[in-house]
């Protein structure tokens, strides 16, 4: 692949991981095919940090398909390689671009996603993709979507984010640009957090304020605290915080001050009407994620038909993977940013 065109995969890269309306921490993914050779986003790389280090894993485009046709996943064959190999693979475009959009993921998390879609992406070339798990399983349903005519080149994953395909990173990313157009929802205000109340239950050393002041509407926010209440709405939720619901919900400033000790284990808590407090520990990445979710949650109205995840697609989620992920995710060099999303 020659040199300019590598950077400039790299640049789009890195201007799309440092936008935390497309990506969380190390989620998305990116890949350009060339000379039988599929370059693809390493796992637990962050986008942010595309011109600063080696992100792309290149692998053999035949081996990657030989173990698609046998039905192997080839994240496991190739473990340095994103989750989303095999969905890269698949696709015959030549660039592939995956962001966890969160005005996408605010439409793909309601029910009747395809029908409100239909209308807001009219004249462009998109499939629905039901919700299915990362590897194996979401590429066959991509595959299967691209028998239609003509072939997609843009793709919504249910509970889980957008997909954008093309001849270059040019196209790519002006079809981005359009789709973002599309779907984007204004989110509700922010409601103001107790301040005085968070500072004085971060006098505990176990807890600091969040640096993304967007975070406290989980707390502060009826509606979303609403939403959350129902359920978890896509896997990020459950591989970086921790899959029960229960750690979504609002915990009232009194049972804090009353037993603070059954609540240490915590990343992080919501304080009813007040705020959110995260742990000193927390990980870079595990605190991008709940950016992302309260992002998405302020873009969901009150009155939407939501989809949550099963307790079944839950626990469909790969332990191991996800542990692999979660742990190559959470480590990134000091130099590094921590301001990009």
């Amino acid at each position: 692949m020659g040199r300019c065109e590598l950077q400039r995969l790299l640049d789009l890269a890195q201007r799309v991981g440092n936008d935390p309306l497309l990506t969380q921490g190390s989620t998305g993914n990116i890949s350009v095919k060339k000379d039988g050779v599929l370059w693809i986003k390493a796992s637990g790389k962050w986008m942010a940090d595309a011109t600063r280090e080696d992100m792309l894993v290149p692998l053999g485009l035949d081996d990657v398909k030989e173990c698609l046709q046998r039905r192997v996943d080839p994240s496991l064959t190739y473990p340095s390689a994103s989750l989303e190999t095999a969905l890269h693979a698949t696709l015959p475009h030549r660039v592939v671009l995956h962001v966890h959009c969160v005005n996408t993921i605010a439409w793909a998390v309601r029910k009747d996603a395809p029908l409100q879609l239909r209308n807001i992406l009219e004249g462009l070339v998109w499939r629905w993709v039901p919700y299915l798990p990362s590897g194996l399983p979401l590429a066959e349903a991509v595959e299967y979507s691209l028998d239609s005519f003509p072939s997609p080149d843009v793709f919504v994953l249910g509970n889980h984010g957008l997909v954008i395909a093309g001849k270059d990173g040019a196209s790519v990313e002006d079809l981005l640009s359009e789709v973002r157009r599309r779907v984007a929802i204004h989110p509700r205000p922010p409601l103001r957090a107790d301040y005085t109340a968070l500072w004085e239950i971060c006098q505990d050393a176990r807890w600091e304020l969040p640096d993304d002041d967007s975070l406290h509407s989980l707390g502060t926010d009826p509606i979303s605290q609403a939403i959350l209440e129902g359920g978890l709405l896509y896997p990020c939720q459950a591989i970086f915080a921790g899959s029960e619901a229960e750690l979504y919900r609002p915990i009232s400033y009194n049972d804090l001050e009353e037993d603070s000790r059954r609540y240490c284990n915590r990343r992080f808590l919501v304080i009813q009407d007040r705020g959110v407090v995260v742990s000193r520990s927390i990980s870079r990445a595990e605190l991008a994620m709940l950016g992302g979710l309260a992002q998405v949650v302020r873009r969901l109205s009150p009155h939407a038909p939501l989809r949550y995840l099963t307790e079944d697609e839950i626990s469909g989620i790969p332990a191991e993977a996800s542990f692999r992920y979660r742990e190559l995710a959470n480590y990134r060099p000091d130099w590094q940013s921590t301001t990009s999303g």
